[in-house]
């Protein structure tokens, strides 16, 4: 009357079962597809080397992402007063003019939704505004009052 198994074969089912479980276990992971789907019309993109893009996330691949419409965020130092300003930039200025960035996947720390009513959906908005122009239209010229006739003289 045995009720349990001799050490050897219960050792043998635990690492058979180990195996399977190491082969299914890929099966599992990575399989989803790669469509990433937000409510909200940019994202924030963090990368590992401390960098933020806010954009439209457009394409996501099994190792590349592509943004559009790219925005970052610039420290301006003023070194006379030793103050310092963070201001939103439209990335497509540059020399090259990119139109779209492709990052590496394997640099993407995280993915987040930009808020509708955030201060940097609120940057973009006034970035995408057009420009108020320095000088004001000229008033209207309005008619000049013509002056009263004058009295017939006697």
């Amino acid at each position: 009357m045995q009720d349990y198994l001799p050490v050897g074969r219960l050792i043998k089912r635990a690492f058979i079962l180990m195996g399977l479980a190491l082969l299914l276990l890929p099966a599992g992971c990575g399989s989803g597809s790669n469509d990433l789907r937000f409510s909200t019309e940019y994202q924030a993109i963090f990368l590992d080397n401390g960098q933020v893009f806010f954009g439209r996330l457009e394409d996501a691949g099994p190792q590349y992402i592509t943004l559009r419409d790219v925005y970052y965020v610039q420290r301006l130092v003023d070194q006379d007063k030793k103050e310092s300003k963070n201001i939103l930039v439209k990335r497509g200025n540059e020399w090259h003019s990119p139109e779209a960035m492709r990052l590496n996947v394997q640099h993407v720390l995280v993915i987040e939704p930009v808020g509708p009513e955030s201060r940097v959906a609120q940057l973009i908005r006034e970035a995408k505004s057009p420009p108020a122009s320095s000088m004001a239209p000229p008033p209207a010229e309005t008619p000049k009052p013509s002056a009263p006739p004058e009295a017939p003289k006697k």
